[in-house]
Formats: structure tokens, C-alpha cells, sequence
């Protein structure tokens, strides 16, 4: 599955909204505001089979705009959505970060329906886990990264996700059924986008050490420039530059292969690994 979507986005570099963290960040500061002012609204955004299915069609994307908290904690929260929002975009792409956040939002959504049909159930959800997951992902990606936590405490954010998987488990135990399986869902949707990532992280699976013939894999790109009409074309965006003669290209030397990446690019991609 990660594979065809890494294929996908590298075929489709300009799918997907950009700056999505961005919109999605206002609107969940707009909603913190409106709650502040009418405590009454917030119980008719979020996800509801029931309410759905009778009309209240919004509610299929307006969960996504209800802040994680009303008080001052959100605060923190937003800066951190939009932190590591911005971050992941930067590094796997807009295409790729829009799939992984939506593809969030179309489990939830299934999730909620399969359990109203099922058992008749409706619950109430929000995509609080969805927004949570991004820290595993980052944690995944950055896992030495220092942060600082409250602005204050400075921490790693490899400790920061262990923390962040506490308060899934410990959801999972204290949440009244089904809402306590929403977690899952969220990991679910993190472990098809970063689980090699997760396992490099704690050791689990190592960068391939093999010796790459950089001449005979130059050779090898150079016979692929020749039928197409560029010469150096992005392993991220897709970008050449044909379409961007304004645009500087190198080739990454720590990236296993003969890999070509745009002056946006070169230093913040994922390693090619194999």
C-alpha cells in the first residue's frame, strides 16, 4: 500500500491542497473562538451517523474543524498542529500529506457508519486522533529532533510520541465503546504511512549498507533522460527543468541510487533506502 501511494504522489506531485495544515488550523481556532462565545455549537460539528443520515450532511468534515480543547491548552495544541503539519508537507510532499490526513478522516468516517449499522450505535467523534497521529509520524521522521514543550521544556520528540502513545492507550481503557477504538483507527492509518519509519526508529530495520556504483547508476539515469524531455526531474515533486529552467537539481549522495532532488528538496527528503 505505501508503495503505490508513494508512486501515486510521485506521479501526481501537485494532488491535494496546499498549506492544508494552514486552512485546517484556522478553522479549528475560528471553532475555539465560536464555542467561546455560544458553548452550543460544537455538539452539532461533530461526526454523528444518526444526525447524517437525517440531513445533517456537514457534520462528514466539520468534525475535523472542532479544536482538541476550549481552554488555554489549545492554544499550545494549534501551534503544534501547524508545526509538525508544516513540517510533514515539507518533507513527504502535499500530495502525500493530503492522503495521509484525509485517508484519516475516510477511516473515521467509515469506522462511524460500520459501527451505527452494526450494533445502531450512533456515536459522536472528533478527529482528535487523527491530528495526534501526525506526532507519531514526526516522531517517526525526526526522532531527535528537540522541541520544546510548553515552550519551556526542552524534550526530544522521540519521548514526546511515548508520551502521545500513553494517552492513546489510555484512551482505548477509559473511552466508553466504540469511541475508545478511535485510537486504533489512528494508528492504523500512521503505521501504513510510517511503519518502516517506526521500525528504523527503535532499530528494528537498518539503512541498507551496500556499496552503490555511482558511475554505472549515473549511466544508467542518463539513458533515461535521453527518451524524455528533461534532464533532471525531482524524486519528490516531480519537478524538471524543463518545465522549470529557473530551478536548481542535484543528485543526493546519501540516498542509496542515483537520485535527483530540486534545490526544495535536496535537504529535507527521506533517504532512499534501497
Amino acid at each position: 500500500m505505501k508503495k503505490r501511494i508513494d508512486l501515486f504522489c510521485l506521479k501526481h506531485p501537485d494532488f491535494g491542497i496546499p498549506n492544508l495544515i494552514r486552512y485546517l488550523t484556522i478553522a479549528n481556532v475560528a471553532m475555539w473562538i465560536l464555542n467561546a462565545v455560544n458553548p452550543r455549537i460544537l455538539p452539532y460539528m461533530m461526526f454523528n451517523p444518526y444526525y447524517i443520515l437525517h440531513g445533517q450532511i456537514w457534520r462528514l468534515i466539520s468534525f475535523v474543524f472542532i479544536p482538541p480543547s476550549t481552554g488555554f491548552l489549545a492554544i499550545i495544541a494549534f501551534y503544534f498542529y501547524y508545526f509538525i503539519g508544516t513540517t510533514l508537507e515539507q518533507q513527504w510532499g502535499t500530495a502525500r500529506f493530503n492522503i495521509y490526513f484525509f485517508s484519516g478522516i475516510i477511516l473515521t468516517v467509515l469506522y462511524g457508519f460500520i459501527v451505527y449499522f452494526l450494533s445502531g450505535m450512533a456515536v459522536s467523534l472528533t478527529a482528535q486522533y487523527i491530528y495526534l497521529s501526525m506526532f507519531f509520524s514526526f516522531a517517526a521522521l525526526f526522532p531527535d529532533m528537540q522541541v520544546l514543550l510548553f515552550f519551556i521544556i526542552p524534550i526530544k520528540m522521540k519521548w514526546l510520541a511515548i508520551v502521545d502513545a500513553v494517552f492513546f492507550i489510555f484512551g482505548i481503557f477509559s473511552i466508553p465503546f466504540p469511541a475508545n477504538l478511535l485510537p486504533v483507527v489512528a494508528v492504523l492509518n500512521f503505521v501504513i504511512f510510517c511503519g518502516e519509519d517506526l521500525l528504523r526508529m527503535f532499530g528494528g530495520l537498518k539503512r541498507s549498507s551496500s556499496t552503490i556504483n555511482f558511475q554505472r547508476a549515473a549511466k544508467k539515469v542518463r539513458r533515461e533522460q535521453a527518451s524524455n524531455l528533461y534532464h533532471h526531474k525531482c524524486a519528490v515533486c516531480g519537478r524538471t527543468d524543463t518545465d522549470y529552467p529557473d530551478l536548481e537539481f542535484r543528485y543526493c549522495s546519501k540516498c542509496v541510487g542515483y537520485h535527483c532532488f530540486c534545490e526544495d528538496h535536496i535537504n529535507s527528503h527521506i533517504h532512499f533506502t534501497e
